[in-house]
């Protein structure tokens, strides 16, 4: 990689003394002293390659494959594997399954009015209204 960029020098004369006995010696040289040094890699040519950084081109993730096979599934549940080795789990007959699976709430969550005031889950969701409308207010958004 090619280095851009400018340096400065001052040249510095040095004189040292040297005494010994009864006689003195004068010596001068003279010294380069770097005071700013100010390099610039160039930038490398555009070459796509995978990882992070300025030169890095993204590369698009694939997701896993879509089954549209109806008999796999309705007999297997399809992308619960999370590991790399194995296969789905086969699906078993409702009879199998605790009631509780069944009386899940799937769609959006239920209003504060719509909840008994008797029942943890207001309180729950009290709390977390409170919380979004203080978070609003400290914005300054309007409601």
């Amino acid at each position: 990689m090619k280095m851009l960029g400018y340096s400065l020098f001052r040249i510095v004369t040095l004189t040292k003394c040297i005494t010994s006995n009864s006689m003195t010696w004068f010596y001068r040289t003279n010294a380069v002293n770097i005071t700013q040094t100010c390099g610039y890699a160039a930038k490398p040519a555009f070459k796509p390659f995978k990882g992070k950084g300025k030169g890095a081109v993204k590369v698009e993730l694939k997701g896993p494959e879509v089954c549209k096979d109806p008999v796999r599934l309705t007999t297997y549940a399809v992308g619960v594997n999370i590991f790399k080795e194995g296969e789905d789990p086969q699906l078993k007959p409702p009879e199998q399954y605790p009631e509780w699976l069944y009386q899940l709430n799937l769609g959006p969550a239920k209003k504060l009015h719509e909840l008994d005031p008797e029942n943890w889950k207001y309180w729950k969701r009290l709390r977390k209204e409170s919380i979004w409308h203080s978070n609003r207010l400290r914005k300054g958004k309007k409601f």
